[in-house]
């Protein structure tokens, strides 16, 4: 070839070298399209992951091999998840109940493997009236306990007449759901033969797989077109290639596609395989080696990455200091704002100034002549001054020079509570007068310190009071007073620390609802609390009246042993009044004679204490189902069947013996509730009347008979042979409770 030939030559090579290369769009109407996935093979990881762009470029769907249109309304790469529309599956019927047409929901989305439908972000719908439906799942012909599926999940829909459903109402009439298995291939709907004669409220059965929260049931759904209706699905995505792969062995074979280098793989959640996501500090596509996973500047995002100081951004993390001359209590600038390491006084006295000198821009210069060095000095020493009046005069406010004498509580100085709590470093909560902070005393004794009422003039004799009563309680189930700190504004009270919480949150927090609370652990904690009320009532100097009984307001040790605390409504009242004009306490517990009249009685606390009761067999607060009151369902459903047995816990309801137990413990509740106070019974009776139910089921005196005579079997004999030996004081110790359970 002449050397003349040779550069066109070179040239046409480039050109065809470059049309090899494809154009891969990044976007089909408004969905991304980013790798791995891509319009074309060549611009796609591979099979599975190609995507079509149809009708003119402004509909994505997923390619099917049986032609089947699937829509694609978003690609994510992190987390790995593809949204689509799925079509609705549905069975109408002629007024003779003979099926007119079917559709039963199949569509072909993994014909290569790569994805699953995501059991966290969807779920299966099922609509009509007396129907039922279920989508079959996942193909396994010949193998395992099914011949033909791996999972079947449905549910029943049913309706008295044409106004039995009801909007926004999917609770098995006219619509029915349920949460789905993880590692769904594929979607199949069968439908089962239930009669549809002269059914015209809801002339089809409709089935399908939805995003949770996306779709809100409405009767005019019953009468919607099938055929052209679908709902928005989320399926989850892997690599599943050779031989489906996890992190630790895909790493070391051809074709590993976290190729970024601040890339780390991670196994899937949902079926086999492996997804790519960026490092931490890091954002951008791990699947691409270019460009791919890119350093994030945290300081141009204090929403996300907070910094109350000075941010200097770093490879994968930030750095984030306070400015000199400054300091947070905590020491970490990311959480709390810098404050000056020296009061604004003394720093004007002492005549600090900053001068920003080159790059750095931290240099500070000091300028002090000694005249304003003595001007510093004496200004500290006026600002120590007043510092310690202001406490002085705190502690006179809050009743110093009368709590001071007591002897069985401690009086903490400010700066002692600081380093009990470490600057109030561990809040555990929220009380009714502000936070409650986690603390440690000198011993490694564990502490809760919170607020009191804030004490004026006119409350201080109150305030003093509750001190001095609180700190003579002593009784292994009230929280007990440990000491006070009374050199603040509002006085910080020092208890004993309950390491279990609260009552509330064991019985009714979602995170506690697996929390295997026995019978015998449940009427352990009511023994005790009524008896931590007996002894409040009766055993001490003075007779005192809680006012705010409720779960939230018993406590529980480790052992799970009962704390009364949070004397409520008594810190209102002095110990010669009955009546208050401040009617306060919980909704739902608050005595209704209270409540209309001011007066504050020991059966107040017994009526509350009725609805503990409740809680505790029942396992319901005292709202629940967003409209339903306890006290209510359980006094109706007792006088209809003289019996509460459809309301108690299904968990403890095991035996007939144990439902004996509850009946009993329902029937002192329903006389706790009663509205006329003088037929209530007191504390002390109620707490003889829980430890008797205890005593028989321990030895088991119970004359069982059939359960349809419950209301004929009362455990009074079964008591009452036990009265010779029981011998139940206010200061009874009540056995230990079952085996804890741990938290």
């Amino acid at each position: 070839m002449s050397s003349a030939l040779f550069p066109l030559a070179a040239l046409l090579l480039a050109a065809l070298a470059a049309a090899a290369e494809p154009e891969c769009l990044t976007k089909c109407g408004n969905v991304d399209i980013p790798y791995p996935f891509g319009i074309g093979a060549r611009c796609s990881r591979g099979k599975g992951f190609e995507i079509a762009c149809v009708d003119n470029g402004s509909t994505a769907v997923l390619p099917s091999v049986s032609k089947q249109r699937i829509p694609v309304m978003n690609l994510s790469v992190a987390p790995p998840a593809v949204k689509v529309m799925l079509p609705v599956a549905y069975r109408c019927y002629n007024s003779t109940g003979a099926t007119i047409s079917l559709f039963e929901g199949q569509v072909d989305v993994n014909s290569h493997g790569v994805y699953r439908i995501s059991d966290a972000r969807n779920r299966f719908v099922v609509l009509g009236c007396n129907s039922e439906a279920f989508t079959q799942n996942s193909p396994r012909k010949g193998r395992g306990r099914y011949d033909y599926y791996s999972y079947y999940a449905g549910c029943v829909t049913y309706c008295l007449d044409s106004r039995s459903a009801q909007d926004g109402r999917c609770a098995s009439v006219g619509c029915c759901q349920v949460d789905i298995p993880p590692g769904l291939t594929d979607n199949v709907v069968s439908f089962q033969d239930w009669p549809h004669n002269d059914m015209e409220c809801s002339p089809c059965d409709y089935a399908f797989l939805v995003e949770k929260g996306h779709y809100t049931f409405r009767v005019s759904d019953l009468h919607m077109d099938g055929s052209r209706s679908s709902m928005p699905v989320w399926l989850d995505w892997a690599i599943r290639d050779n031989g489906s792969l996890s992190c630790a062995a895909a790493k070391n074979r051809t074709g590993y596609a976290c190729i970024s280098a601040h890339s780390e793989c991670v196994d899937s959640v949902n079926g086999s395989g492996y997804f790519c996501r960026c490092k931490k500090g890091f954002e951008g596509n791990p699947y691409q080696a270019k460009n791919g996973c890119t350093n994030i500047n945290e300081c141009i995002r204090p929403k996300d990455y907070p910094c109350y100081g000075i941010c200097k951004d770093t490879e994968g993390s930030y750095i984030c200091k306070c400015r000199p001359g400054y300091r947070t209590i905590s020491g970490d600038p990311t959480k709390e704002q810098c404050i000056p390491k020296f009061p604004l006084e003394a720093r004007l006295a002492l005549g600090v100034g900053r001068d920003w000198h080159g790059l750095a821009g931290n240099m500070v210069e000091f300028r002090i002549s000694l005249g304003m060095f003595v001007s510093a000095v004496a200004l500290l020493l006026i600002v120590m001054i007043f510092h310690k009046r202001r406490m002085n005069e705190f502690f006179k406010k809050n009743g110093g020079s009368v709590l001071q004498k007591l002897e069985n509580i401690k009086i903490f100085t400010k700066d002692e509570l600081k380093k009990i709590t470490k600057n109030n470093s561990h809040v555990l909560g929220k009380g009714g007068f502000g936070q409650v902070y986690k603390g440690t005393l000198e011993d490694d004794t564990v502490v809760a310190v919170k607020a009191s009422i804030e004490v004026n003039e006119a409350r201080k004799e109150d305030f003093t009071n509750e001190v001095i009563i609180q700190s003579q309680m002593i009784h292994k189930n009230i929280i007990k007073l440990l000491g006070c700190c009374l050199e603040v504004d509002v006085p910080m009270l020092v208890y004993e620390f309950a390491a279990n919480g609260n009552l509330h949150d064991v019985l009714h927090d979602e995170a506690s609802r697996q929390l295997p609370l026995s019978l015998d652990l449940r009427l352990d904690i009511a023994i005790e609390s009524a008896e931590g009320l007996t002894y409040m009532h009766s055993s001490t100097n003075r007779t005192i009246r809680h006012g705010d009984v409720k779960p939230a307001n018993i406590l529980l040790d480790s052992n799970f042993v009962p704390k009364i605390s949070d004397f409520g409504t008594s810190k209102l009242l002095t110990v010669d009044k009955d009546f208050t004009m401040f009617v306060v306490g919980s909704m739902g517990y608050i005595d209704p004679v209270f409540h209309k009249t001011g007066h504050l009685t020991q059966k107040s606390d017994v009526y509350s204490f009725g609805v503990v009761l409740l809680e505790l067999i029942c396992r319901k607060p005292t709202i629940y189902d967003e409209s339903c009151s306890l006290i209510i369902e359980f006094q109706r459903v007792y006088e209809q069947e003289n019996s509460g047995s459809a309301m108690f816990d299904k968990d403890i309801a095991v035996t007939e013996e144990d439902v004996l137990v509850l009946e009993e413990i329902g029937r002192l509740a329903m006389e706790c509730l009663k509205e006329k106070v003088e037929d209530r019974p007191d504390m002390k009776e109620v707490a003889e009347r829980l430890m008797m139910l205890r005593r028989a089921r321990k030895h088991g005196r119970w004359s069982l008979r059939s359960p349809r005579h419950i209301e004929e079997i009362s455990i009074d004999g079964a008591l009452k042979s036990f009265a010779s030996d029981i011998s139940v004081t206010s200061s009874a110790t009540p056995s230990a409770p079952s085996t804890p359970v741990s938290k």
